[in-house]
């Protein structure tokens, strides 16, 4: 019954966005224009949409896995996700003060920390290193403004 659901999903959220594409406007002088994607987008998730119900009214289900490497039988583990959420909030809190590059490192080394990881010297600097790299391939590559804050200038 769930992948009908899906299929049901899948079909209205395809219809939305084959709709959508309607409502764009465009010059004349574009013969392609932005429509051709979402057109195309949403053709195909209609198309997935009706073939997933298509094989689930024939009967084909999903099998259950054989093992998971999880046992039900212990409880959640809050703390850790407290941990995470923490990590995130000061995250959201402080980019706009210290910048991308500052608060991307925190929310690796906070992650880390969180998960298990207690190699410090190793998760700050792939911390840097990774939330560097992805301020400049946003910046530079997709021309999309990260906040620099407090390294505004260094960056």
């Amino acid at each position: 019954m769930a992948q009908l659901g899906l299929a049901a999903v899948l079909v209205v959220v395809g219809a939305y966005t084959f709709y959508d594409a309607t409502t764009l406007r465009i010059g004349f002088g574009d013969p392609v224009g932005p429509r051709v994607f979402p057109y195309v987008i949403g053709a195909v998730t209609v198309l997935l949409g009706a073939l997933l119900a298509v094989a689930t009214m024939r009967g084909d289900v999903p099998e259950a896995e054989g093992g998971e490497d999880v046992d039900l039988r212990q409880p959640a583990d809050w703390l850790t996700v407290a941990k995470l959420v923490g990590v995130l909030m000061v995250t959201v809190l402080t980019i706009s003060f210290l910048g991308w590059a500052v608060s991307g490192a925190i929310l690796f080394v906070g992650s880390a920390w969180s998960l298990g990881s207690r190699t410090l010297v190793r998760d700050v600097i792939v911390g840097f290193v990774l939330s560097v790299s992805s301020w400049y391939a946003f910046h530079e590559g997709l021309g999309v403004i990260l906040p620099a804050g407090i390294l505004d200038g260094v960056l």
